[in-house]
């Protein structure tokens, strides 16, 4: 799915470049499936292709194969913010409301709030990455969101509850795009 086009792009593409245009850097893109498309795809954005190669395993895998590439890349880090780009919504503006809750607010996550949840995309303080990297397999970070709740802030997100896991999914967005574009 992070080949099909929204907007114009690719939803890899896409959020790699929300991503760059929040504010994030370095930018670490884990990808399971059809790596070397991936690399062709992000020629040119400057983030760094990570392959993970245990992806049919779950979430887990991919969030701990980020944060140990972003660890062994860069030492200074003081967070780093989870995005899926499957959520064609997320752009530079939610990206940089999250740096700006986590700034206002001091605290060490940062959640996205929509559809009476929060999720990602999220900000994970340094200080999260060995809970990030214990993660289950199968389980994303909303089970530290929902386990440290003192310890998060949220921004409202409501385009974060559209989540691109099937055609008919795929078709409802681009028929709405389409529509909007009139």
């Amino acid at each position: 799915k992070q080949f099909l086009v929204f907007d114009g792009q690719a939803l890899l593409r896409r959020v790699v470049v929300a991503a760059q245009e929040g504010g994030c850097a370095p930018i670490a893109a884990v990808v399971g499936q059809e790596w070397e498309r991936a690399g062709a795809e992000l020629a040119g954005t400057g983030a760094h292709l990570v392959h993970n190669r245990e992806w049919e395993r779950g979430i887990g895998t991919s969030i701990r194969c980020g944060i140990k590439y972003l660890v062994s890349d860069a030492s200074s880090l003081e967070g780093a913010i989870l995005l899926a780009c499957d959520q064609p919504h997320v752009d530079a503006g939610v990206i940089s409301r999250l740096i700006g809750e986590r700034e206002r607010s001091g605290k060490t996550i940062v959640a996205s709030h929509y559809a009476g949840t929060l999720g990602i995309p999220a900000f994970f303080g340094a200080s999260w990455f060995g809970a990030l990297c214990s993660l289950d397999d199968e389980s994303g970070a909303k089970s530290l969101l929902q386990s440290h709740p003192d310890d998060v802030a949220n921004i409202e997100f409501e385009g974060g509850a559209v989540d691109i896991d099937t055609p008919d999914e795929y078709a409802s967005l681009t028929s709405h795009e389409y529509n909007r574009r009139g």
